[in-house]
């Protein structure tokens, strides 16, 4: 359920490439998941590494994680 999650929330990811020709990748519904690259593809795999260690984090403090696209993390048990 978590990779669709991922999955999920990734298609909701805003991109802008930046003056230094770099990218700055965020997610919208997660607020805080920020990841930058030198390429949209480095971008793209270091938002998907925020994104896992953000759900993580959320999860070990017994935070409320957003529902994407009808996925809701919350209801999954840690284990």
């Amino acid at each position: 359920m978590c990779q669709h999650y991922i999955t999920a929330a990734i298609e909701k990811a805003d991109y802008q490439k930046l003056k230094d020709k770099s990218y700055s990748g965020i997610i919208p519904d997660c607020p805080g998941v920020v990841a930058f690259g030198q390429t949209l593809v480095e971008c793209q795999r270091e938002l998907v590494s925020v994104l896992r260690d953000w759900i993580l984090v959320k999860r070990r403090r017994g935070a409320s994680i957003p529902v994407i696209n009808g996925i809701d993390l919350n209801k999954v048990k840690n284990g």
